[in-house]
């Protein structure tokens, strides 16, 4: 879910989608959770594959949830989700998250995972959250905070792959380092009551390593982020296949670690 000023920095590559997919409401949302109630109308920013929105959406059964993206293409993926579970109860539309096309009040509760990341305007992204959700509702976010990724074995050419990453997205008009930054986007967007967490995905068993160190190893050659980086001349494609091998190298470690830090906000409007 991007902005029409923004690229999505990492695109829609199948390796990109296999990470995506991954995602459940249990691993990417557990702060909002505890918030949800049957019946609540729930509206899903950016809402990727739908594997994270068609959890939510049997969370408040037989509440609807609205899913936006900002293309139909993009939405179609959402779409087939819900189609393959069976999930009635999800309504698709083409919106930017700057500019939302719902009404004031419309909705109990209003999610967005890893997006505010790659907009450009946070602050506004928001704000338009808050205007279509119901006073009392709810506001939920969580976003990754690429500088805090942390790993082992200490390998200099995964501290390339960040770098290089933190400069597309940077380019692309998005803020990498988001998570960090959400309570302070809260606040300027004019929300008073913002509870601020954090917590993290771990990669630390010989599965994890494998999937989440083979899907970069793949991504980093074949993806939009990939075509970026070489098109712009922020690395050739001997560097790329240089960190994918890194990557690899990582994946293979018996006491390979990786964890991703993301912030959260529970925003009330």
């Amino acid at each position: 879910m991007v902005s029409a000023e923004n690229v999505y920095t990492h695109g829609h590559h199948e390796s990109v989608l296999r990470s995506h997919r991954w995602r459940t409401a249990e691993n990417s949302a557990a702060y909002l959770l505890p918030q949800l109630a049957s019946g609540a109308s729930l509206l899903d920013v950016g809402c990727g594959p739908g594997t994270i929105t068609a959890d939510l959406a049997a969370r408040v059964t037989p509440g609807r949830v609205t899913a936006v993206e900002m293309s139909a293409e993009a939405l179609q993926l959402a779409q087939a989700e819900a189609a393959a579970r069976g999930q009635d109860n999800i309504d698709f539309a083409v919106a930017d998250v700057h500019s939302l096309d719902f009404d004031d009040d419309t909705f109990d509760v209003v999610h967005a995972h890893q997006v505010l990341q790659h907009v450009a305007d946070p602050v506004q992204a928001l704000r338009e959250m808050r205007r279509v959700c119901r006073p009392g509702g709810l506001v939920a976010a969580r976003d990754s905070d690429y500088s805090a990724f942390t790993w082992f074995p200490s390998l200099p050419v995964l501290d390339e792959w960040l770098a290089l990453y933190q400069r597309a997205a940077r380019a692309n008009r998005g803020e990498p380092d988001a998570g960090r930054r959400l309570l302070s986007w809260a606040r300027a967007a004019g929300f008073d009551h913002v509870t601020a967490t954090a917590s993290t995905w771990c990669f630390a068993t010989p599965e994890d390593r494998q999937w989440w160190g083979g899907m970069w190893a793949e991504r980093i050659l074949h993806s939009d982020l990939a075509r970026q980086l070489v098109s712009s001349d922020m690395a050739t494609e001997e560097d790329l296949r240089r960190v994918s091998l890194g990557w690899q190298e990582w994946a293979a470690a018996d006491d390979g670690w990786f964890v991703i830090l993301h912030g959260e906000i529970l925003c009330r409007a």
